[in-house]
């Protein structure tokens, strides 16, 4: 049942998720299990939080894309890819145990916080690539290979999205972040359809919560725009943290 404290469990904290996901991704890794902590049934948990989410990450993108730090043509292979990467990544899920992802990410999240703690990783402008055939090209590949992620288990994609963005395509960390808007935005508003065809979705906590959702991915935004790797590498490095609790079975 859904009573105002449920809006109160909820709402604080999915604020605070859209404030984290825009500016490191992740905030799934606090949304989520404010749903099931305000004491929503797993499958509602998670077609309401697809809600609140896909509104916030949707004004995110708008303030990225406002900023000219999305390049529309190049985003568009990552978004595909992305799609098809999680579309694979979902039907392997049914035939390989999660507990192998699990003893993977025991290595590769420690691996990824030493990544991230590198200077020459996240960059605020310096030495980043031009937006060209190539780059385009490396982020299609990059953003596969975290879809099948995001498919096969999903919490972080964004964080993996900008590290990998900023590694791999040599993007700034802003324009490395917005790329990750665009590609979350497609699947997050995918998803979204399929769950509320379900039903699944409490519409009105889901849009109070998107209401929340937005003001902190609004708020994220402009710090992650304004300040670069000085928010976005702390924030990044607490997010593959709750990760590494979750995989752990802390939360």
């Amino acid at each position: 049942m859904i009573t105002f404290k449920t809006y109160l469990i909820i709402c604080p904290l999915v604020l605070l998720a859209g404030f984290v996901d825009a500016i490191g991704g992740g905030g799934g890794l606090i949304s989520l299990p404010a749903y099931l902590l305000a004491g929503l049934p797993v499958h509602r948990a998670i077609a309401t939080n697809k809600l609140s989410s896909s509104c916030g990450t949707a004004l995110t993108t708008y303030r990225f894309a406002r900023q000219k730090l999305i390049n529309w043509k190049m985003a568009l292979p990552s978004v595909i890819a992305a799609v098809a990467g999680s579309f694979c990544g979902a039907h392997l899920s049914l035939l390989v145990d999660q507990e192998v992802l699990t003893k993977v990410l025991y290595v590769v999240l420690p691996l990824t916080a030493l990544l991230v703690l590198r200077k020459d990783v996240l960059k605020d402008s310096a030495q980043a690539s031009a937006m060209n055939r190539r780059t385009a090209m490396i982020a299609a590949a990059v953003s596969l290979v975290i879809g099948v992620y995001d498919g096969f288990y999903g919490p972080g994609t964004g964080t993996f999205l900008i590290i990998a963005f900023s590694l791999f395509a040599k993007m700034d960390v802003r324009t490395a972040n917005g790329q990750c808007k665009a590609v979350n935005l497609t699947t997050n508003v995918t998803s979204l359809v399929v769950f509320l065809h379900s039903g699944q979705a409490v519409i009105t906590l889901g849009l109070a919560a998107a209401a929340c959702n937005m003001i902190g991915g609004w708020i994220g935004a402009g710090m992650s725009i304004r300040a670069g790797t000085k928010i976005t590498r702390p924030i990044i490095l607490g997010v593959l943290f709750l990760l590494l609790l979750r995989v752990i079975g802390v939360y």
